[in-house]
């Protein structure tokens, strides 16, 4: 083998080895990207379903305040009621009724 011969197959070596090299780089760099787009979109479907389960609590704790207040406005109805009715059943008739002996302000 010449000198020539041994420069050749050093540099065309060189240039197969290179190839590879920047293939493997190139590979390794898609497969780092396919992997961020995949955690990029795990995180875009967990961040959906924590929004999902926020207004699914959100929804039921309103549902749950509306009902309270409707209970507590009924019991205010029947408390009311049964206070008007001991008045008219104790009025004596000597003094004004409870409904003309308000003070107004």
């Amino acid at each position: 083998m010449t000198w020539r011969q041994a420069v050749l197959l050093s540099c065309f070596s060189a240039v197969v080895l290179l190839s590879m090299l920047r293939e493997g780089i190139s590979a390794s760099v898609g497969t780092m990207q396919a992997a961020e787009e995949a955690s990029e979109a795990e995180n875009r479907q967990k961040l959906r379903a924590d929004e999902l389960r926020r207004e699914y609590y959100e929804e039921q704790r309103n549902e749950f305040e509306n009902f309270v207040e409707e209970q507590n406005d009924e019991q205010e109805e029947r408390s009311r009621e049964a206070v008007e009715q001991w008045r008219q059943w104790h009025y004596d008739g000597l003094h004004p009724s409870y409904l003309y002996n308000r003070h107004h302000i």
